[in-house]
């Protein structure tokens, strides 16, 4: 079976937390082989503060984590069962494809100067 791209739906503002948790529950349970990337779509903006430039993250898709997986009934539950998680795109786990994963990674890279683009994903790899 193939790794295939789907789209978590996550609590707003908890995408990160949901990476992590789901990265730490696929190593707990020996899942590694089943489970690819896991990333979070994140930018980095510039804003004026009290006169002074900041940099913060803001994220490109609140409320969605991408997860790289092989669906079975095992990596759904466990998908399913994590901690903020309300459930997977398109119900029962429709795959996205990769050119749309492309697609996303493009859009992102495209909003910004050099240094925000699809490599600087907040991803951790299962």
């Amino acid at each position: 079976m193939t790794k295939r791209w789907y789209v978590v739906h996550a609590y707003s503002g908890m995408e990160k937390s949901v990476a992590r948790a789901l990265k730490d529950r696929v190593d707990r349970a020996g899942m590694q082989e089943q489970f690819g990337q896991i990333l979070v779509p994140t930018e980095e903006v510039v804003e004026m503060r009290n006169g002074q430039r900041t940099i913060t993250e803001r994220r490109f898709f609140p409320g969605y984590v991408l997860v790289e997986m092989e669906m079975t009934d095992e990596s759904w539950h466990l998908v399913k069962s994590t901690a903020k998680v309300t459930g997977f795109v398109g119900g029962i786990g429709r795959p996205i494809s990769d050119k749309e994963v492309e697609k996303i990674g493009r859009m992102v890279g495209a909003r910004s100067p050099a240094r925000r683009c699809f490599s600087r994903w907040a991803s951790w790899s299962a």
